[in-house]
């Protein structure tokens, strides 16, 4: 079935309903896959994300479209993959008007939507001509008493006042934005929570130390923060009689603010924790291993209220899954996700990004390193693309230790073209297999796939003029020294913007 054909068939699918569905669409900031207790991790409880899990379908493979906040958000907005996306496909830059948004669409067709938190960003909005932020009208009035290096926005609360001001007769859109469990965090307020350092489950990628463990109970105690809000607006639902007819879908950016995680096109990096419920339209108790893409959330909203796909989407949506009652592998030809990055922050001299693609299979985890010159992680001594933190902190003023080199190494060092990791085997991705023998036939068959389908989209990177990425303004503060030598400008000044 193609993506028109599902486009059609969908009223159909869905048994003629007699009324648009409300979505409500929370999305936390920096929360990778594995850490919510629906997935099993001990140290962490997220009722709020186990309640859509349980009640609809839990996705165990959706790959965000980039690592890092700003293009992420930009393609699940667009339906289309960062680097079709001008500015918009890099961090803290411009959002082109001439980007079709779903939320405009569904408002166009008589949604009535809103916005608590974090919507797209950190981009600027205002000078490429938009009215609002992309993801649409902000509803951040109501503040609460909020722990240390938490926002005070009170996100439910916000919720409360978006559901009152709805005119009774028209169907929703409401995005929920955390700001969790972005850094910083307060130090040790996940110990004196009462989470135990014993019930951590430190990835490999990361030095099994009590600063570390600690660390990871700071970021739990921050995504049960993002949960708390998400379980209010759900019961709030529920009060109001609206949720059986609301689609919900819970998710985050990109992955963990950890060294090799956030900004990294690897498994901690671009693997999402997904959820979705609708209790009068879809099955729930379900578990679904389908690759879902971020480009695929914004075709799946359209199909869902009824509304003709725009013709630049690249996304497939995926409502044709959620409705057909089925677990495990239900659409055979969900088999792969693309994600890529460029610029994450002001990490390198003359502003310039890692630029970087990646294809994910159930299997495997292909990567493209466009320039393996650069330094991943920033130029040192600061690596500022990994947030600082003391995980951060521990692997660097260590990393002469023999104990703590390797996983310096894997956050910091440089490194080759070709990257190919053993998703199965090996999720910590530590392992490059680019050179075994035994994986020959598999890098070549994912190395051509993956360019073929690049060439396809235009990527500029593959087509030609793809240094333009490195000319985009960046307009988040710089830091005044990187690497012992004074920033120069907001972009590159050997690549002028257009």
């Amino acid at each position: 079935m193609t993506r028109r054909t599902l486009l059609t068939a969908a009223p159909a699918i869905l048994a003629a309903p007699r009324r648009r569905p409300n979505i409500l669409f929370a999305i936390a900031d920096d929360w990778s896959w594995p850490h919510c207790s629906a997935a099993g991790e001990p140290a962490i409880r997220t009722p709020g994300f186990d309640r859509v899990a349980q009640q609809g379908v839990l996705f165990t493979n959706a790959i965000c479209a980039s690592p890092g906040c700003a293009p992420s958000r930009a393609a699940l907005l667009t339906g289309r993959p960062p680097w079709q996306l001008e500015e918009a496909g890099t961090h803290a830059s411009l959002f082109p008007r001439k980007f079709q948004v779903f939320p405009d669409l569904l408002e166009a067709a008589g949604y009535f939507i809103g916005v608590t938190g974090k919507g797209a960003g950190p981009c600027n909005w205002k000078d490429a001509g938009w009215p609002r932020n992309p993801a649409g009208p902000a509803f951040d009035e109501r503040k609460l008493s909020a722990p240390k290096g938490i926002s005070n926005n009170d996100y439910a609360g916000n919720f409360a006042d978006f559901l009152r001001a709805r005119p009774k007769d028209r169907p929703f859109f409401f995005w929920y934005g955390g700001h969790e469990p972005h850094r910083v965090y307060d130090p040790g307020c996940g110990l004196r929570s009462g989470k135990r350092l014993d019930d951590v489950r430190v990835p490999a990628f990361l030095p099994d130390c009590p600063e570390v463990r600690s660390d990871i109970l700071d970021y739990y105690f921050e995504i049960e923060w993002f949960d708390r809000h998400l379980a209010r607006m759900l019961e709030l639902l529920e009060k109001g009689g609206e949720l059986d007819n609301t689609l919900v879908v819970v998710t985050s950016d990109n992955g963990m603010p950890f060294p090799a995680a956030k900004a990294n096109l690897r498994e901690y990096g671009i693997h999402m924790p997904l959820a979705v419920m609708w209790p009068e339209r879809v099955k729930g108790g379900r578990v679904v291993e389908d690759l879902v893409s971020f480009m695929d959330f914004a075709p799946t909203f359209l199909e869902a209220a009824g509304i003709e796909l725009p013709k630049a989407m690249t996304g497939r949506g995926f409502l044709d899954v959620l409705v057909s009652g089925g677990s495990g592998r239900v659409d055979a030809r969900r088999t792969r996700a693309l994600s890529g990055r460029e610029r994450h922050s002001h990490a390198r001299f003359d502003n310039l990004g890692y630029p970087s693609r990646a294809l994910r299979t159930p299997d495997y985890l292909y990567v493209r390193n466009f320039k393996p010159d650069l330094w991943p992680a920033g130029d040192p001594p600061l690596y500022a693309d990994i947030d600082d933190g003391p995980s951060k902190g521990y692997i660097i003023e260590r990393r002469e230790d023999d104990r703590v080199r390797r996983f310096f190494e894997l956050a910091c060092a440089k490194r080759p073209a070709e990257e190919l990791f053993d998703i199965r085997r090996d999720p910590a991705c530590t392992q490059n297999l680019a050179d075994s023998p035994a994986h020959r036939k598999v890098l070549a068959g994912l190395r051509d796939e993956l360019e073929r389908t690049l060439r396809e989209q235009r990527d500029p990177r593959l087509v030609g003029g793809g240094d333009i990425f490195d000319s985009y303004p960046r307009f988040s503060p710089m830091r005044p020294q990187l690497g012992g030598f004074a920033l120069q400008g907001e972009y590159n000044p050997k690549y002028r913007p257009r």
